[in-house]
């Protein structure tokens, strides 16, 4: 591994004495690599930059990470001083690490004061308690609606109650128009997509585009299975593959949405005589999905609904544009209080709509002009364009390539020494909350690490600040792409590296 800097040093890491401390520590690694999830070692306090960096490098030459490709930066925020590198320029998929150029970018293009306006449109007029025409929900790419950080439909029904709508003769109909159509984005792996994480992204989002399928087992191995979904679900095709397997066999379901095929696929077996099992999976078409949520909540309220639920793109005859009586508007959180949990529980619906901010006024929605805002204000941070390519707000594409040091300079930027900008609350607290919630406990990184996580199969990353010892706040990416073991191996070594930060003094 080349390229690695400590203060006041040339290219590489080489006095005598550190080959031995990283070698104690490698040694004191594979001791502890016979266990599956070995316990965090003690951290030494570090004194001197040489001890940090020599830290550093053994963990990046931990087992299960010595094939992997790291990338590291770690800047003072306090005395504006890097203190050290290891290919910090070498472009790496920073996984859900790419969510902080998202929202960073989007911050500038908006303010943190932005809310998103869903409206609900009536075609005809209302009469006598009936509304004669259509429903039409128009979206602008809210991804909160029924979901984490958002409100639930309850509000809506009460406006249209209020209204003294008891009867629709129409359809409810999704109007997805203002942004581009739901599409998977470039590089997304298709087995992502039948999953929660790969659910579609469109201006209309209800409960993140989430549904739950139960399946039941037979009483009897190699029967068949049933698959159930709430009524509100009932339009969504299903296919099943998934079977009945001896009793106390493990049970093992997973969602397909397979290239080409309209329906989702459940496989694999569950247990005969076990309970039924629930199954979380992308619910498809966001619009369709909102329509027919809608549509169902109406019913079960007590109005009455003649029509179907539509796409706007399917539905004959279509409704006019903006036509028609505004019956309610729905305005979201502000964006500062929708980036909490985006960041803290890594929602990739939220990333991908909170990206589409960045499109320039007047422009229409589109991920690429997005990719374009994202650039100008990239540029204007003093962030080489060869130093990034994100193609997507989640990161959930392995076309997404960014360089440790570039991910620094948006933490450099972002950064609020009070703690109490909508940015630094966002981020998960070692230790605290999160997708941190269980890592590093009990360690000198609890609560005084402040990051975003990435995780894909193979791939491990680490971003955000550290409080050290003396209370010096460093900036720091870690990234480690095709690590060669298993995943538990990568988080390891990323902790241990965020713990020595947290443990350096320079006293």
């Amino acid at each position: 591994m080349t390229g690695s800097k400590v203060k006041g040093q040339g290219s590489k890491v080489r006095p005598r004495g550190l080959r031995a401390f990283a070698l104690c520590l490698l040694t004191f690694d594979l001791l502890g690599c016979a266990k599956a999830q070995p316990a965090l070692p003690p951290i030494p306090h570090f004194d001197s930059l040489q001890q940090l960096a020599s830290t550093i490098l053994a963990a990046t030459k931990s087992p299960g990470v010595q094939r992997a490709a790291w990338g590291i930066a770690v800047h003072s925020l306090d005395r504006d001083e890097r203190l050290f590198e290891l290919n910090a320029g070498t472009l790496l998929v920073p996984a859900s690490v790419g969510k902080l150029v998202a929202v960073a970018t989007a911050v500038e293009a908006v303010g943190w004061n932005y809310e998103y306006e869903t409206t609900v449109r009536g075609t005809g007029p209302v009469v006598d308690g009936v509304l004669q025409g259509d429903l039409v929900i128009v979206g602008s790419g809210d991804p909160t609606i029924g979901g984490r950080g958002g409100e639930d439909l309850t509000a809506w029904i009460d406006a249209l109650r209020a209204r003294g709508i008891r009867r629709i003769e129409g359809r409810v109909i999704g109007d997805d128009d203002a942004i581009e159509e739901p599409r998977p984005q470039l590089a997304w792996a298709w087995d992502d997509l039948g999953y929660t994480t790969g659910a579609l992204f469109g201006a209309l989002n209800l409960a993140e585009n989430r549904m739950t399928v139960t399946v039941t087992p037979s009483y009897t191995a190699g029967g068949p299975t049933t698959l159930a979904v709430d009524p509100a679900a009932a339009n969504r095709p299903l296919g099943n593959r998934s079977v009945t397997g001896p009793p106390g066999s493990p049970q093992l379901l997973w969602p397909e949405q397979r290239p080409g095929e309209p329906f989702l696929t459940v496989a694999g077996s569950i247990p005969a005589g076990a309970q039924p099992a629930r199954l979380n999976v992308s619910a498809g078409n966001p619009t369709f999905w909102f329509a027919s949520v809608f549509r169902n909540r109406l019913q079960r309220a007590g109005i009455e609904v003649t029509g179907d639920a539509w796409d706007v793109d399917d539905a004959m005859p279509r409704p006019a544009r903006d036509s028609g009586e505004v019956l309610y508007t729905h305005r979201s959180r502000r964006l500062a209080e929708i980036t909490e949990p985006l960041l803290k529980e890594s929602i990739n619906l939220h990333g991908e709509a909170v990206m589409r901010l960045n499109v320039a006024p007047g422009a229409f929605p589109t991920n690429d002009a997005a990719i374009e805002g994202m650039r100008l204000r990239m540029d204007g941070w003093g962030i080489p364009r060869d130093a990034w390519q994100v193609i997507d707000g989640s990161g959930l594409s392995r076309r997404n390539a960014i360089a440790a040091d570039a991910i620094v300079t948006v933490l450099r930027r972002m950064y609020d020494a009070s703690g109490m900008s909508p940015w630094m609350r966002a981020l998960p607290v070692a230790g605290v909350d999160g997708t941190l919630e269980a890592r590093m406990k009990g360690t000198p990184a609890a609560t005084t690490v402040r990051a975003k996580t990435g995780t894909m199969s193979n791939i491990r990353a680490l971003a955000g600040y550290a409080r050290t010892r003396d209370g010096e706040t460093l900036a720091f990416a870690i990234m480690a792409d095709n690590f060669e073991g298993p995943g538990a191996a990568a988080t390891e070594a990323l902790d241990r590296i965020a713990i020595a930060l947290a443990s350096f003094s320079r006293n």
